[in-house]
């Protein structure tokens, strides 16, 4: 079986997307190949690798890249998702051969402002919103692998 190609971008790569990429990877099994990208990468925002392994997802070895760079190198895709706010989105590259562009609009973590126990309230309200939106994804696209998610409790 061929697997479906997604790319999620958002501003900098560093939330949103990286959020978006490992919660399709740990659902969606077998059927998605996964990437995720910015406009302006920067480095992953502590928040949000904490507030995924409270997942049991790791992201501290996660990297970044540009969406731009994926674009010049001829990269296809099957599906395009912006995570980003909608101002931002406009900014996204078209990708050549793209067969489903999606915006999910999420708030921008690092725009969080409050005390860090605040902050961090936010950033697990933006992971649940983006994992049930995967979750909503892979069930209108893919099947999930659902034997090893009722198993962990984790879906």
């Amino acid at each position: 079986m061929k697997k479906k190609s997604v790319l999620f971008i958002c501003v900098h790569n560093s939330a949103r997307s990286q959020m978006a990429e490992a919660f399709l990877k740990a659902r969606g099994g077998e059927a998605f190949a996964v990437e995720s990208a910015g406009l302006s990468p920067t480095s992953i925002n502590p928040l949000v690798v904490a507030a995924m392994a409270e997942k049991g997802i790791d992201l501290s070895g996660a990297t970044t890249q540009s969406a731009f760079d994926l674009f010049r190198q001829g990269r296809l895709f099957e599906y395009v998702i912006t995570v980003c706010d909608d101002s931002n989105e406009k900014q996204c590259p078209v990708f050549p051969g793209l067969v489903h562009r999606e915006h999910w609009p999420f708030e921008d973590p690092a725009a969080l402002t409050g005390t860090a126990d605040e902050k961090m309230i936010g950033v697990r309200r933006i992971r649940d919103e983006i994992e049930a939106a995967v979750a909503a994804f892979v069930s209108r696209f893919g099947r999930a692998d659902q034997t090893r998610t009722k198993e962990k409790g984790e879906w």
